[in-house]
């Protein structure tokens, strides 16, 4: 049977979509054919898809106020997965060069994965890992 729900996107409420859609599409190669205009913004890798909405008007939308998380955003990630451990460190330093500030270096973890974390422009953590086997 067909399942209920699909999960495939992440919604993330931002200060500045330029510099959100700059970031990903930069880094990892999302693609986007957001008009620079619009508040709403799409960006696809694959079939996985992030939505941007500004902050200020998401509460004008909702008549809410809310709070954000100040610096580092640690209730939540971004997770790409790249194919092999041999990827996981010029895809952590690519996210650097492209405006991504370093939270966790690439490591190799004792539970089989090699994964760093850098914060996105707007202190979204992104995780970027892999399970793969290490190129010899």
């Amino acid at each position: 049977p067909q399942p209920r729900f699909k999960c495939n996107t992440i919604g993330l409420f931002t200060r500045d979509n330029r510099a959100i859609v700059d970031f990903y599409t930069r880094a990892f190669g999302f693609r986007t054919d957001w008009d620079g205009v619009q508040p709403n913004v799409e960006m696809w890798l694959g079939d996985q898809r992030i939505i941007l909405f500004p902050r200020n008007d998401f509460e004008a939308m909702t008549s809410q106020t809310y709070s954000y998380p100040a610096g580092v955003n640690g209730t939540m990630e971004v997770a790409i997965d790249v194919p092999t451990f041999a990827d996981v460190d010029p895809a952590y330093q690519q996210a650097l060069a492209c405006g991504g500030r370093s939270v966790l270096p690439p490591t190799t973890e004792p539970w089989g994965q090699r994964t760093c974390y850098v914060a996105d422009p707007d202190g979204n953590l992104v995780e970027i890992g892999s399970f793969g086997a290490i190129d010899r």
